[in-house]
């Protein structure tokens, strides 16, 4: 499956949802308060958010009178601009070498999949990547991860279960310099913001990774599970207490219609999207576009 197909499946509910009730109201002809009003009930219903939803909808009545607007092809149009121009004003990330990759999230959210997925990203690049096995809380955690390292093909690092995750973190570093490692991504233990003894593990992972390997560009990425929707924006306020996110990686986007999320993630909380989730396979994960995502909304 190509590029664009597989963002199209990946947003197949979301846009059979979006879509349709957009055509629905634009049906009607009118661009009057009952418009707007049902298109600010749709935005929210995606879960772009209120104030994102309020907003989207107040620059659309500002452009269209200003352009003078009136049928369905010019509302459509209009539409998408303000919403690419919005997730285009988010932060940007590059990627540098050598890199760190902290991935952090809670238990069920696909992180094990993702790493193995970010893996084979970017061994597909020509990066040498080494997995470390930093969730040692959770029993058989490294052996799945140890599973998606032979998937992709890439080196792991692990110790026995119940180890210190920050030890395990700073054989990996030591690792990664001695191979001359491309990348270098690391699992920790899903954890929810009330389990402070876990959230205080990960500020112990991060400062290992700044002592130990300062010129490598350190990131934070964040699994969120696109189906629970504004629940992830919750998630990404919870974890940015302890450790600075840097990006998101957002799965199951083909099991939502709530695809809307990634606007709202983008415009309230200032956080990229980095990369999506457009399905099951290890090759199922590309770098998020915000143009292909709008473009796919419609």
């Amino acid at each position: 499956m190509g590029l664009f197909k597989k963002i199209a499946h990946a947003l197949k509910k979301t846009r059979e949802a979006f879509a349709r009730k957009i055509d629905t109201i634009l049906s009607h002809g009118e661009l009057d308060d009952n418009f707007y009003d049902d298109l600010t009930d749709i935005l929210i219903s995606c879960d772009m958010g209120v104030n994102t939803s309020f907003e989207i909808v107040d620059e659309l009545r500002i452009f269209a009178r200003k352009n003078k607007i009136r049928t369905s092809d010019d509302v459509r149009k209009a539409l998408k601009s303000i919403l690419i121009s919005m997730l285009n004003n988010a932060p940007k990330l590059d990627f540098s070498f050598p890199s760190v990759i902290t991935i952090i999230g809670v238990n069920g959210v696909g992180k094990t999949t993702t790493i193995g997925k970010l893996a084979k990203y970017f061994s597909d690049l020509g990066k040498t990547v080494t997995l470390v096995a930093g969730d040692t809380f959770r029993a058989a955690a490294s052996e799945q991860l140890t599973l998606w390292a032979s998937r992709s093909k890439t080196r792991i690092i692990k110790h026995a279960e119940g180890a210190d995750a920050a030890a395990v973190v700073y054989d990996g570093i030591a690792s990664a310099k001695a191979k001359s490692t491309d990348v270098l991504i690391i699992d920790t233990a899903g954890r929810l913001h009330t389990k402070t003894n876990l959230m205080e593990e990960l500020k112990k992972i991060n400062k290992v990774i700044n002592r130990e390997y300062p010129e490598a560009q350190k990131l934070s990425f964040i699994v969120l599970d696109a189906t629970t929707g504004q629940n992830a924006l919750n998630q990404i306020s919870a974890f940015n207490e302890f450790v600075p996110i840097d990006g998101i990686v957002l799965t199951k986007l083909d099991g939502t219609a709530k695809g809307g999320v990634v606007i709202a993630i983008e415009k309230d909380l200032n956080k990229p999207v980095v990369f999506i989730g457009t399905g099951e396979g290890i090759d199922d994960i590309e770098i998020f576009d915000a143009e292909n995502f709008v473009n796919e909304l419609f």
